[in-house]
């Protein structure tokens, strides 16, 4: 018993504290054990930034296709310019030459 009581008298006091004993279980357990744990939580912060990330990206992209898509509706000329180089379209006097350039 001896043995015991000798180990016992060299654990500090603030670890024979029974709240700060019981709070530091609670703490261990919402922060590892929880469903909701704190490792979890970290995971789903830096999934939900990526997210935004994306989210932005398309609206600026859908803002941009939006500007396009009137301009395409709206103005002759960039009609005329998607056709030509989009689809290789050309006026019955002309003649469209394609330069592929190979890669070296």
């Amino acid at each position: 018993m001896e043995f015991f009581k000798s180990y016992y008298e060299k654990i500090p006091a603030i670890l024979k504290n029974k709240y700060i004993l019981v709070g530091g279980s609670i703490f261990l357990w919402i922060a590892f054990f929880d469903s909701h744990n704190l490792v979890k939580q970290v995971k789903l912060k830096s999934e939900m930034k990526e997210l935004e990330d994306k989210r932005d990206f398309y609206k600026t992209e859908i803002r941009n296709d939006s500007i396009a898509l009137h301009e395409l509706t709206t103005n002759p000329e960039t009609q005329e310019k998607f056709a030509r180089e989009k689809y290789f379209m050309k006026k019955k006097n002309e003649d469209v030459i394609v330069i592929v350039k190979e890669d070296e």
